[in-house]
């Protein structure tokens, strides 16, 4: 089955649809832009009809995120249908368990199921060769650069924080209860810290290879960092965090970064001068004197409601004006607090661009 990328077919945007990546770079370099750059978390994925008819093409999601003529096209499709200024490559946080050896497989309804952890000296011993089993993301960014050339989008290249990603290798599966995921802190800690050790390696890895794959910026996604107490929220996100941006930085890779530790709204100020990313993400619940705040010091991104967009309306246009109100001001990028649903009509999404880019 041919999954190939034409080369010689433009992105056929029309004037209004046209992507700037410049606004989102702008941005993240503390400039005010004349509109934020845009883009959605989970922008390519199921509320689009041509995603859902690629994706019943792979037999896997894993097969389906390490195919790089499927995962570019995936990545493409919002670039095509709504001229985004950012185009996030389409990948998973669990790649990096699955190039370390755990068995992970993607089951309808259910989310991701990880096999037994395997031993850590195992997983240690996969670091050297991590970058072979990569290889087909950096193909898949080296595709997607092809097609958006030097003007177009900006191309975000991403990992799923160490201890989120470490939450489903020991669990075995996504846990809507955050108390059961933190009992291995306390009963094991010895065994936490070591596999968080190596799984941030491993994301050292996987960022410093899409960066040299033509990434411009990168983002990490702490999804499951609310809850946390001292000490532990340093010791397993900020702290590592901190060593992921100076270990690039170290390689000399420039690309900003943008960090993202999801509902820890009270330890944001702590979080960006530890750890000092280029820009700092906000979650849904993050109020907008804190926003206001942090964007005297960093650049922000964020945080519509994913609810309000599903919504539509009134309500969708009074949250985004809310939204311009509070950070138009300052160096911003637009972004939802949380992903985009799946059952989002797309007509949503079009009236939010609209609403942005008047």
């Amino acid at each position: 089955m041919d999954y190939s990328l034409p080369s010689s077919e433009p992105l056929n945007l029309d004037q209004s649809h046209i992507s700037s990546g410049s606004l989102i770079l702008d941005a993240l370099k503390g400039n005010n832009t004349q509109r934020p750059g845009i883009w959605l978390m989970r922008q390519a994925g199921r509320y689009l009809p041509e995603y859902k008819e690629l994706r019943a093409k792979a037999s896997s999601f894993i097969e389906f995120c390490l195919n790089p003529e499927m995962a570019a096209q995936a990545t493409l499709q919002p670039i095509k249908r709504f001229g985004m200024d950012g185009a996030i490559l389409f990948s998973d946080i669990l790649i990096i368990p699955h190039v370390l050896s755990q068995d992970v497989r993607f089951e309808a309804g259910e989310g991701p199921i990880l096999g037994p952890l395997p031993d850590l000296n195992q997983l240690r011993s996969q670091l050297e060769t991590i970058e072979d089993r990569l290889a087909p993301v950096s193909r898949t960014l080296e595709l997607i650069n092809r097609e958006i050339g030097s003007d177009g989008a900006a191309l975000i290249g991403f990992c799923g924080g160490p201890w989120t990603v470490m939450t489903y290798m020991l669990n075995g599966k996504k846990a809507h209860d955050r108390s059961l995921i933190r009992d291995f802190i306390y009963k094991d800690p010895d065994h936490v810290m070591v596999l968080l050790d190596i799984i941030t390696e491993a994301t050292i890895r996987s960022l410093s290879l899409q960066s040299r794959s033509g990434a411009k910026i990168l983002k990490i996604f702490e999804s499951w960092a609310e809850g946390m107490p001292d000490p532990w929220f340093d010791k397993l996100i900020t702290l590592p965090h901190q060593k992921i941006i100076k270990a690039l930085r170290d390689q000399g890779i420039t690309a900003p970064i943008i960090g993202f530790p999801r509902g820890s709204e009270a330890r944001l100020l702590h979080y960006c001068g530890v750890v000092k990313p280029d820009g700092l993400a906000l979650g849904t619940a993050t109020p907008f004197c804190l926003g206001q705040e942090l964007q005297k010091r960093i650049p922000i991104q964020g945080s519509l409601d994913p609810v309000a967009l599903r919504a539509g309306g009134k309500a969708l246009i009074q949250a985004c004006d809310d939204l311009k109100t509070a950070y138009s001001a300052g160096p911003w990028v637009f972004n939802l607090g949380h992903g985009i649903f799946p059952d989002t009509p797309i007509s949503h999404v079009e009236t939010l661009l609209a609403e942005l880019r008047n």
